[in-house]
C-alpha cells in the first residue's frame, strides 16, 4: 500500500450502480447546459462603436478583426505594465489553443486582446510560443467597454458582424471561462480532482492551495515558446 487515501473498493456490480447514478447527475447537467445554450443564443445585442486596435501589421478596425468571419470570440488577457511574465491563468488558458481551423466552418474566429502595448504584446507572445493572432487596446477604451480595462481582470467577449457594423453578445469572466477550456475538464474526471483545497473531497484526499499546482507563464514558456 502507498498510504495514500483511496477510493473505497467494491465488487464490479456496486461501482456499476454507482456509476449510473452519477451519469444520471451528469446527463441532468448536460440538459442544463443545452437549455442555457439555448437562451445564449437568444440574447438580445448591442452595436458596438467603431473601434481602432492594433495588431502586428499597424492599426486595425473592430470589424476588420473578423478576417472573412462574421463572428468572434475574444480573449481579454490580463496585461500588468513592465512586467516580465504575466498572467499565468491567461497564459495557461490561452496555451491550449493551438489551432483553430475547426471554427472557420462555424465562420468563426478567436483572437487575443490585450491592453498592453502591441510590440511588448506580440513579444510576449512569441516568448510563450502562443499560437493566436494578438491585438492590442492600448491606444483604445474597447478593453474598458467590454469589461477588461488596464489593471483589471480577464474575460471572454463574443461578437457577430453584419457588414461592417459589429455587435456585442455575449461576455463572462471568473470561472465562466472554464467551459471553454479543457484542462479543467479532463483533470476533474480524475479520482483526485483538482487537489484544490476549495473542492469538496473525502477525507484524506490530496489538498493545495489554490492555484499552486497551475504552472507559471514562465514554465510554459520553456514548454512552448522562445525560453525552450
Amino acid at each position: 500500500m502507498t498510504g495514500k487515501a483511496l477510493p473505497t473498493v467494491v465488487d464490479a456490480e456496486t461501482w456499476q450502480r454507482e456509476l449510473d447514478a452519477l451519469r444520471a447527475r451528469e446527463k441532468a447537467a448536460t440538459r442544463e447546459l443545452d437549455a442555457i445554450a439555448a437562451q445564449r443564443r437568444r440574447l438580445p445585442m448591442v452595436e458596438m462603436p467603431d473601434y481602432t486596435l492594433r495588431g502586428e501589421e499597424g492599426p486595425v478596425k473592430l470589424a476588420e478583426i473578423f478576417g472573412d468571419k462574421s463572428q468572434l470570440i475574444v480573449y481579454n488577457h490580463m496585461w500588468f505594465p513592465d512586467k516580465e511574465w504575466q498572467c499565468p491563468g491567461c497564459t495557461g488558458f490561452t496555451s491550449q489553443f493551438t489551432r483553430q481551423e475547426f471554427l472557420a466552418a462555424y465562420d468563426a474566429r478567436f483572437v487575443i486582446v490585450t491592453q498592453g502595448p502591441i510590440d511588448e504584446a506580440l513579444a510576449y507572445k512569441r516568448r510563450v510560443g502562443n499560437e493566436l493572432p494578438w491585438y492590442s487596446t492600448a491606444d483604445s477604451p474597447f478593453g474598458s467597454d467590454v469589461g477588461a480595462p488596464p489593471g483589471g481582470g480577464f474575460a471572454i467577449n463574443v461578437f457577430l458582424r453584419d457588414g461592417d457594423t459589429v455587435y456585442r453578445t455575449w461576455h463572462t469572466n471568473g470561472r465562466g471561462t472554464e467551459q471553454l477550456s479543457h484542462t479543467f475538464a479532463l483533470i476533474d474526471t480524475l479520482p483526485y480532482g483538482r487537489q484544490e483545497e476549495w473542492q469538496d473531497v473525502p477525507d484524506g484526499w490530496p489538498q493545495s492551495p489554490t492555484y499552486s499546482r497551475w504552472p507559471s507563464s514562465k514554465e510554459i514558456a520553456a514548454w512552448y515558446g522562445t525560453e525552450a
